[in-house]
């Protein structure tokens, strides 16, 4: 009898979930976008109880689409965005919004840590940067801003462990999720403590869920949440992994062969390895979803959410040109962007929508805007400019490692070959993109395909369910004009550093 399996996505805006069969052919999938709440800036922020309700919708949709008895899902997992904050209360509800991973509230105290030494002393355990947007940085928030909140929580989740917890009845945290929250002590494998107290945050210990692992069954749907999904009660439910991690696996890199590169809301950058680099020259080591292995992690909020924003609000004319024509606005807007060619503007932009690499009070900017600019070569320097900031984390990842054979890509920037293209020019390595529409449920598929005994581990399931099909080679001539535009780029980066802090402090 053949089996399938259920994958759930949260990202940062949008639920997905999916259903493949064991050799990882998506049968049918649902989405549901659950609204951004912002109610000051930057906070970035969802209610949770919708955002359950979302996911209910999407995976009914999702298991009528695939024409399937639900009995016949031998697994479910879920994967989501890293980093934010769900927290549940101990009345067993949602005791605050659930916090997206672009939420910028909390920037102070990664630069109270670095003052006061608290960063220095912790990265000995954590290997990783402290970010704004990590469960760390908000719950100290939350304590100095918001104490009954952390009063009232029972458990402190990742957005995937929520929704697995919704599923199931039962907390876990997972360990890729976690370990890069700065909460985890990542040589020993366990929360700590001491490095709480280190954070001030010391009453959050017994909050924190026990640790699985991605391929761990950490429940079963419970007659509720089958209820309310049409899933089968019973199903077992894996750990799951951070997004990242499932990315990586359905895209085969699972050893230090390859890269993988995430280009979506955020720009995630990330190679496998059997030790952490602790040095403090790559941004975040975290545990990958297989054991004994490391995930080193670059990354920042600045990839092709950057150029959703560029559509939205730029490009009113060309949506209803592409109504006329009967194609989508992407398909119009890629269009646009190959009738330029990478000599023809020299256009510098800043993809800082959500922050930068460095600052998440930064701004996005264009630089050196003429007249004679028109549309297409400011679609095609947002492409670039995207491009370029992943090329800055690149570069610190190939420092750590040997030259990758191929940069394999996901993300929205994936379903473009003309930004595929671009990103071969620029890096200098062939890209790889692959077949499944949904990759990230695709990873946490896998999860619940080894966790149901259907596989052995996920690297018999990622070689049995990963298809590459587009290949883009580096173009000698391009990509020597792109090195002098990724040089002014960098010069205009350096150059307004310094400013970000004045518009912090309107």
């Amino acid at each position: 009898m053949p089996s399938y399996f259920l994958g759930i996505d949260n990202g940062g805006s949008l639920t997905k979930a999916a259903v493949f069969d064991e050799r990882g052919t998506q049968l049918a999938a649902a989405s549901r976008r659950v609204p951004v709440l912002s109610p000051e800036p930057g906070f970035v922020e969802r209610d949770m109880d919708r955002l359950w309700q979302a996911n209910c919708a999407a995976i009914a949709e999702a298991i009528a689409a695939a024409a399937l008895d639900p009995a016949a899902i031998r697994g479910i997992a879920c994967t989501g965005h890293g980093k934010g904050l769900y927290l549940w209360g101990e009345d067993e509800k949602p005791v605050y919004n659930g916090i997206v991973s672009t939420d910028t509230r909390a920037w102070k105290y990664p630069e109270l840590w670095a003052r006061d030494g608290t960063a220095a002393k912790v990265y000995g355990k954590t290997f990783q940067s402290i970010l704004a947007c990590q469960p760390v940085s908000l719950l100290r928030w939350l304590k100095e801003y918001e104490p009954r909140v952390l009063e009232r929580t029972k458990w402190v989740f990742e957005v995937k462990d929520y929704i697995r917890f919704r599923l199931t009845g039962e907390a876990y945290a997972e360990i890729t999720d976690y370990s890069g929250s700065s909460l985890m002590n990542l040589r020993e494998g366990r929360f700590d403590r001491e490095l709480l107290e280190d954070f001030g945050l010391a009453e959050v210990f017994d909050l924190l869920p026990p640790l699985r692992g991605s391929t761990e069954i950490c429940g079963r749907v419970s007659p509720e949440a089958a209820a309310a999904t049409g899933l089968a009660a019973g199903t077992p439910v894996a750990g799951g992994m951070f997004d990242i991690d499932a990315c990586a696996a359905a895209t085969g890199v699972l050893d230090d062969a390859n890269l993988c590169v995430v280009a979506g809301t955020w720009s995630i950058n990330e190679r496998v390895a059997a030790e952490p680099v602790t040095d403090g020259s790559v941004m975040m080591n975290s545990l990958f979803c297989l054991p004994g292995l490391y995930l080193l992690e670059e990354s920042s909020p600045t990839s092709a959410a950057n150029y959703d924003w560029f559509l939205d609000l730029f490009l009113e004319s060309e949506k209803r040109v592409a109504a006329e024509r009967g194609i989508g606005l992407y398909e119009l807007a890629e269009e646009m962007v190959r009738s330029v060619g990478p000599d023809e503007q020299w256009i510098v932009f800043l993809p800082y929508i959500f922050g930068s690499n460095y600052d998440p009070r930064a701004r996005a900017s264009f630089v050196g805007l003429e007249a004679t600019h028109t549309r297409p070569q400011l679609l095609r320097s947002v492409m670039e400019g995207i491009v370029f900031c992943h090329l800055v984390h690149i570069g610190k990842l190939l420092v750590s490692g040997t030259r990758p054979e191929a940069i394999r890509l996901a993300g929205g920037a994936a379903k473009s070959r003309t930004w595929v293209q671009i990103f071969a020019d620029v890096i200098g390595l062939p890209v790889e993109t692959f077949d499944a529409q949904e990759l990230g449920a695709l990873g946490c598929a896998m999860a619940a395909a080894v966790a149901s005994g259907v596989y052995a581990d996920l690297r018999e399931a990622s070689g049995r369910m990963t298809r590459s099909v587009f290949r883009a080679e580096p173009d000698a001539a391009r990509a020597a004009v792109y090195a002098k535009k990724f040089e002014l780029y960098r010069k205009v980066s350096a150059a307004l550093e310094g400013v970000w802090v004045d518009f912090s402090a309107r």
